[in-house]
C-alpha cells in the first residue's frame, strides 16, 4: 500500500480516538483533506492515482470494493464519519470465508459474532433482530455461510447510503481533482 495511503489511515486513527469532541473532528477531516491533496501531487508517479482509476469507483460499490486504493479511501471515508464497523465486518466476512480449519472457523466465528452481531457488541452491526438469532443459533457448528445474510445486509446499507455520500465527498472530490489527467465532472 502506498505510503499516501498508509499515512491517510493513521491520520483518521487519531481522529477516531479524539471522536468526543466534534469541532477537532471536522478540523482534522479538513486539515486531512489538505494533506491528503498535497501528498498527491508530490507522490511517485508509480504510487499514483490517476482519474481513471478514481472515476471507475463510481460505477458502483462492488468496482470501488475491488481496488485496494479505492477500499483503503472509502475505509478512511467511513472512519471519518464514525461507521467503519460497517466495512470492517465486511472484510472481516470476506477473510472469514477463506478459513479451512474447523477449529479456526470456529474460534473466528465466535470473535466476529462478540464484535459485531450480539447485541451491545463492541462494533455491532445495524442488522434486523431475525438475522442476529439466526446467526446466534448457527455459533454452536459455524460455517463459511453463517454471516453470509448478515453481510449482504451490511453491503446493501453500505451500497445505499455510504456509498453515495462517498461520492459526493470532499475526499473523493479531492482525489479526482488531485489526480493526474484529472477530468472535471
Amino acid at each position: 500500500m502506498p505510503c499516501l495511503i498508509k499515512a491517510t489511515l493513521a491520520e483518521l486513527e487519531q481522529i477516531s480516538m479524539e471522536r468526543d469532541d466534534k469541532k477537532t473532528n471536522k478540523s482534522l477531516v479538513k486539515d486531512l483533506l489538505c494533506r491528503l491533496q498535497c501528498r498527491l501531487c508530490y507522490t511517485p508517479s508509480a504510487e499514483k492515482l490517476n482519474s481513471e482509476d478514481t472515476l471507475l469507483w463510481a460505477q458502483s460499490l462492488e468496482r470501488l470494493l475491488q481496488s485496494k486504493y479505492g477500499m483503503a479511501v472509502f475505509r478512511a471515508f467511513l472512519k471519518s464519519e464514525f461507521s467503519d464497523e460497517n466495512i470492517d465486518f465486511w472484510l472481516t466476512c470476506e477473510n472469514y470465508k477463506k478459513i479451512k480449519s474447523s477449529e479456526k472457523m470456529k474460534s473466528e466465528a465466535k470473535k466476529i459474532y462478540e464484535l459485531y452481531i450480539q447485541a451491545e457488541a463492541p462494533k455491532e452491526v445495524n442488522i434486523d433482530h431475525q438475522t442476529r438469532e439466526l446467526i446466534r443459533g448457527q455459533m454452536k457448528t459455524p460455517s463459511t455461510l453463517c454471516f453470509d445474510e448478515a453481510q449482504n445486509i451490511v453491503y446493501r446499507l453500505m451500497e445505499r447510503d455510504s456509498y453515495p455520500r462517498f461520492l459526493r465527498s470532499n475526499i473523493y472530490k479531492t482525489l479526482l481533482d488531485s489526480a493526474p489527467g484529472s477530468i472535471k465532472v
